[in-house]
């Protein structure tokens, strides 16, 4: 009985260390996205001023640019995410905590934390990609918002019908339900910790790159898109309705798209 109080004792403390270290990483990342990532203006006075502008001309992407976007782009992810991944990652310092007892997990928590966010690093080269190639052909404003209706079209029906994937739904019960993952394909060590967060951070990803895409439709530095997918994403694998809300996500946004491609107003 002592040594299972004891026990408790531990995860409590740990899960207490562990969620603060994961709430103060989303709130810096938060801070970053607020005041502009380095685009000289902050994220409130560029949706303040967002309006339906027109494209802006491409300018050549210096490699110095280039690693702001991606820094950009994983910095809000990282906001963005990470709050909907920390029952996963608390989940998983508590089982290496009872399978090892007396060596604190947070060490596996950080490193399983980092695989889970380097998936979201190959996201957001993609999406520095996807930006570049929209930019180029001047599909993009000035907030980073698509301003050709076809291709917005195209974006919220892809989105629409991955919502309503058999793909999405593995992914999305995944992370909703990691316990069998973590339990069963549990593996020892810094290198195992790795694997597992990069692992999750995959099924994370088939879950949400498409809501994440969602971005462009609204506007990149678009507070209220980013407040608003973020708080979806986490109703989505944390609320017992999530799987519902996701379905009628994909169907509004199959409408939408439909309408937005025949140019009826929306």
């Amino acid at each position: 009985m002592e040594a299972q109080s004891q026990l408790e004792s531990l995860l409590k403390r740990d899960r207490l260390v562990v969620s603060a270290c994961l709430a103060t990483a989303a709130i810096l990342a938060g801070y970053y996205i607020f005041t502009g990532a380095g685009m000289g203006m902050t994220a409130v006075q560029m949706t303040a001023s967002m309006k339906h502008m027109g494209a802006v001309n491409a300018h050549p992407w210096s490699a110095v640019y280039t690693l702001s976007m991606f820094l950009m782009w994983w910095v809000m992810m990282i906001a963005m995410m990470l709050p909907s991944a920390a029952p996963t990652i608390l989940l998983s310092a508590a089982l290496n905590r009872r399978s090892q007892s007396e060596v604190p997990p947070y060490g596996s928590a950080a490193v399983f934390t980092l695989g889970y966010l380097l998936a979201w690093a190959v996201f957001s080269v993609v999406a520095v990609l996807v930006q570049w190639w929209l930019e180029r052909f001047e599909l993009l404003s000035m907030h980073m918002e698509i301003v050709d209706s076809r291709w917005m079209g195209v974006l919220l029906v892809v989105a629409g019908a991955w919502q309503l994937s058999p793909m999405k739904y593995a992914c999305l019960q995944h992370c909703r339900s990691p316990v069998e993952f973590l339990t069963r394909y549990r593996k020892p060590g810094t290198l195992g910790a790795l694997r597992m967060g990069v692992h999750h951070g995959l099924y994370c990803l088939g879950c949400c790159w498409v809501l994440m895409a969602l971005l462009f439709a609204g506007g990149v530095m678009n507070l209220y898109w980013i407040v608003g997918l973020a708080a979806f994403v986490f109703a989505e694998k944390v609320l017992a309705v999530g799987r519902t809300l996701g379905q009628i996500a994909g169907i509004c946004l199959l409408l939408w798209g439909v309408l937005v491609l025949l140019k009826l107003p929306v």
